[in-house]
């Protein structure tokens, strides 16, 4: 079975030019099924970049990137919306709309699925919440949530839709080291429990713990793999 991420010779730049910048330099990465990957290195290493063409966000430039089974080289707009339809994405500020309550930001994951109804999506939404632990809170605006458990609305977020893969970015970031461990405790049980692989870009070493493997990046390349071996640079 082919793996859910495939990176062959992945290679990207901003900018034209005598302003272009290499941000990352012949790129190859798998995730496999049910697998937690954790990408570390210094800041400007590539790892967000390397997230966002992974996640669809960006258009790739060269080399191969085949995520769900569907070739990133190339794609279509229209195919990478699609895409990121089937991805959850978890993100540092969580992004949650401050006019709608826990429940509601939830729900609205669900809604590309028109086979249900307002009332299914919702319950469906207070169930994922129950599963986080904010079953008391899913009445709650943000504002009136802490940061652990904005963080957490954002798990069952990611979650709602029965997502093939989860990208989170910096997701422990803003929080203290107590809902930092339980924020990607509950994301690793969570996926784990729907056999859905994860890849988490952070610089906290206190959660290296949850990995099943840990990539190391450096001026946009990776230089270990995580499986014992440096890899070429």
């Amino acid at each position: 079975m082919t793996a859910p991420v495939l990176l062959r010779g992945v290679t990207h730049a901003y900018g034209e030019g005598d302003l272009r910048k290499a941000v990352l330099r012949d790129v190859d990465l798998s995730v496999a099924e049910g697998e937690i990957v954790l990408l570390t290195g210094p800041s400007g290493s590539g790892k967000t970049t390397l997230l966002t063409l992974i996640g669809a966000l960006r258009s790739l430039q060269a080399g191969s990137c085949r995520v769900l089974g569907e070739e990133l080289r190339d794609a279509t707009e229209g195919a990478r919306v699609r895409l990121r339809r089937r991805i959850g994405f978890i993100f540092q500020h969580h992004n949650l709309l401050g006019f709608l309550t826990a429940r509601q930001n939830v729900a609205m994951a669900l809604e590309q699925d028109g086979d249900l109804a307002e009332r299914e999506r919702l319950a469906r939404a207070g169930a994922l919440l129950a599963a986080v632990g904010l079953a008391d809170h899913a009445e709650k605006l943000p504002a009136q949530l802490s940061g652990g458990q904005r963080q957490r609305v954002s798990v069952a977020r990611a979650l709602a839709a029965g997502p093939g893969l989860v990208l989170a970015d910096e997701p422990t970031a803003a929080l203290d080291r107590a809902s930092g461990q339980e924020v990607v405790h509950l994301l690793r049980d969570l996926a784990r429990s729907r056999g859905v692989p994860i890849l988490l870009v952070t610089h906290d070493p206190r959660i290296l713990d949850i990995a099943d493997r840990v990539v190391a990046m450096e001026d946009g390349r990776i230089v270990d793999d995580g499986r014992g071996a440096a890899a070429a640079g």
